[in-house]
């Protein structure tokens, strides 16, 4: 029976084929693979320029192309496009393996052709060539083949680069830009992440690269999974390892170890991928958790479509931080009664007014999570010399008593009311969890790290014991978009030397991404172990059109324009599924939803409609994290919603304080604008957020 792989690049290309086509397309290689004689399924191509390239018919306008093996039965499905077009490709384009990673390529042979004179010409004039510091050994180290080489020996800049990424072969168009942004070769290869082979491989067993590339081409395994792949293009898409992150998930760690990088670089990737691994133990048991439902749901379906495995799947618990400590909480004590938001506003004013406090609720609030349950605080004297670093309010020694009079007299009300909160339902099974020795789990995976709370990193740490490869944590701060902040060491999770940097990113264009990082240039951004993070040396190797950022008189017309270009992008093809809005405000949600509902366009709120991936999704900036969408409008965008009045702390009360809420907030707009792979549009009525003027 013959095999099909797949492509990776084809599962872009058919997520924006028409329903009717993506119909056609399964049917024609679901019947490839039941076929006994696929022989009888493909025609040789005149004029290919490789041999083996054959076309198969999908309807009366379009064909599939394969390549052929040359001996067994394993056929691999590039491209399928309108039949002109696929026959054209055939004689632009041909495969060539990479002679230092042993993986597929493909290559446009017929552009670089064209344009190498013209670039030769250009270079004679210039008197710097691009890569002139980097000697032909390096090159070919790297998997530089003497094409690619002796293109990249006439370019002058790297806007000339950047024009050709998509037409020579990927890996080499990697470490070209690599070596152009500044990197030394050794740096290149590690950035990778493969590991230099002592013999090179054969460049002429395309067979053998097919095989060893699966990091771009899936191997079906009989209709059934074909049909599920055609079924969840995109979410395939993302399950692709890079050899970097391949490299961090098979590795073996002593103790805790994490893996950073900027937006759309694969951390989540990653992390599903680690909790299979580790799952595939006989003995294990594996957490996988974040900081909301919401993402625990995007990774319960990751961790599903992943698993090849029923045993090594029933081994994997996905569920978010909090329901984990309220489980915990409940097989001991029963369920909580909880003190509501509002409960607690009113407990604390009524102890700032019984002991006469200069202090306000917000602050006393904010005093107890960030400073007494962040530290474990418990006595006057621990108050008294605990840190209170990134609290800008200086506090003396009698303000100090004052405050802790108050936070002992919140807890006792607590204690007496027999009330709870999240977090002393979450010190209270952390309590537990420490004093058990047979621990629930053997391995704890962390996504979204950077958004956990001092208290949940205790729960967390106390759910596995100690050992090899007990946690392994993935966030980016960047991309906090709440007030937690954490030194992991000081909290006994010690990462040093286990750290790992995705620099690749792999859902946005490197238009969205490089505007998206001017929203926070100069911001000085923690790494959670006591140092400063960067996510300077992130890029994308995909490029598109620039973002496009648009003021309105009027808010009316902000929410027409924003209708109008969700219209445009469905009329162009996008389905509404694949589209997303966020705004800062949830009020300005309903307004662009009730609009799009007015024009007949599927629109559901991502508060409410859970599973409904066939209509344009409106949430706010926060509810986007861990999403993803081919069109993003972020919306609102305006002096007097962004950064949002209510969010931030007034200078004059708390200047550092202050500080941090204005750069979370700026967190969550790069977070929102990070969302959309291909389009981003950002509008705004009246004045520009201040976040945004340097940019507009």
């Amino acid at each position: 029976m013959p095999k099909l792989g797949v492509d990776r690049d084809f599962f872009r290309e058919y997520g924006r084929l028409d329903k009717p086509l993506q119909d056609r397309i399964t049917e024609v290689f679901v019947k490839f693979e039941a076929a006994t004689h696929t022989g009888i399924h493909l025609e040789k191509i005149r004029d290919a320029r490789n041999p083996r390239f054959r076309s198969i018919r999908i309807d009366q306008f379009h064909r599939g192309i394969v390549l052929a093996p040359e001996t067994g039965d394993a056929y691999t499905l590039l491209t399928v496009l309108p039949h002109d077009d696929a026959y054209t490709w055939t004689r632009r384009r041909d495969l060539s393996v990479n002679r230092a990673t042993g993986g597929i390529e493909v290559r446009d042979e017929s552009w670089i052709e064209e344009n190498l004179p013209v670039l030769q010409e250009t270079a004679q004039t210039t008197p710097a060539r691009l890569f002139e510091g980097i000697n032909d050994s390096d090159l070919i180290r790297l998997g530089i083949d003497e094409q690619t080489r002796t293109f990249a020996r006439t370019l002058t800049d790297e806007a000339q680069l950047e024009a050709a990424l998509g037409m020579l072969p990927e890996t080499q168009g990697q470490v070209l830009i690599g070596l152009a942004s500044g990197l030394t070769p050794d740096e290149v290869w590690s950035d990778l992440g493969a590991a230099i082979v002592d013999k090179p491989y054969d460049t002429d067993d395309l067979d053998a690269a097919v095989a060893r590339s699966t990091d771009r081409i899936v191997l079906v395994d009989g209709p059934d999974d074909l049909m599920a792949i055609f079924a969840h293009p995109f979410a395939l898409w993302r399950i692709y390892l890079h050899p970097t992150q391949q490299a961090v998930v098979d590795a073996d760690f002593r103790g805790p170890a994490r893996v950073t990088g900027g937006p759309g670089t694969g951390k989540t990737v990653v992390a599903l991928h680690r909790a299979y691994r580790l799952a595939q133990k006989p003995d294990a048991s594996v957490l996988v958790t974040t900081f909301t439902s919401t993402l625990t749901d995007s990774l319960l379906a990751g961790v599903k479509l992943l698993s090849t495995s029923a045993e090594a799947l029933a081994r994997i618990d996905v569920q978010h931080v909090d329901k984990l400590a309220h489980r915990v909480f409940r097989d001991e004590h029963g369920a909580p009664n909880l003190l509501a938001d509002s409960e607690e506003n009113g407990l604390w004013d009524s102890i700032i007014d019984r002991l006469d406090l200069p202090f306000t609720a917000a602050f006393l609030s904010a005093e107890w999570r960030n400073v007494a349950l962040a530290q474990r605080v418990s006595t006057a004297a621990a108050y008294l010399s605990a840190k209170r670093t990134g609290r800008g309010r200086r506090l003396g020694a009698n303000q100090k008593a004052q405050v802790w009079q108050a936070l002992w007299e919140f807890e006792s009300a607590l204690r007496e009311r027999g009330l709870w909160t999240h977090e002393t339902v979450c010190r209270e099974a952390t309590r537990l969890l420490e004093d058990c020795d047979d621990k629930p789990y053997r391995h704890v995976v962390v996504d979204e790290a950077q958004d956990l709370s001092p208290e949940q990193w205790r729960l967390i740490r106390a759910a596995a014991p100690e050992g090899p490869d007990d946690m392994f944590i993935a966030g980016d701060t960047h991309q906090r978009i709440y007030d937690s902040r954490v030194s992991l060491r000081e909290i006994g999770i010690k990462v040093t030397g286990r750290s790992s940097r995705l620099n690749l990113n792999y859902r946005t264009t490197a238009e969205i991404l490089g505007w998206s990082l001017q929203l926070l240039a100069g911001e000085r951004i923690d790494d959670m172990d006591g140092q400063l993070d960067s996510i300077a040396g992130c890029r994308s190797a995909v490029h598109g059109m620039p973002p496009t950022a648009k003021g309105l008189a009027a808010q009316s017309d902000e929410i027409g324009y924003v209708a109008d270009t969700v219209q445009a992008w469905i009329d162009s093809g996008v389905t509404p599924g694949e589209i997303g809005i966020a705004t800062r405000a949830k009020w300005l949600g309903s307004k662009v939803q009730d609009e799009l509902f007015r024009r007949g366009v599927p629109v559901r709120s991502l508060a409410k409609a859970k599973g409904d991936t066939d209509s344009v999704a409106i949430g706010t900036m926060h509810a986007m994290k861990g999403l993803e969408f081919r069109c993003v409008a972020v919306t609102g965008v305006s002096a007097r919603q962004v950064p949002a009045a209510a969010a931030i702390t007034a200078v004059e009360d708390d200047a550092q304080t202050h500080h941090r809420d204005m750069q979370r907030e700026r967190c969550v707009l790069f977070v929102a604008c990070t969302r959309a792979r291909e389009d981003l549009l950002v509008t705004w009525s009246e004045e520009p957020s201040p976040f945004l003027v340097p940019l507009v």
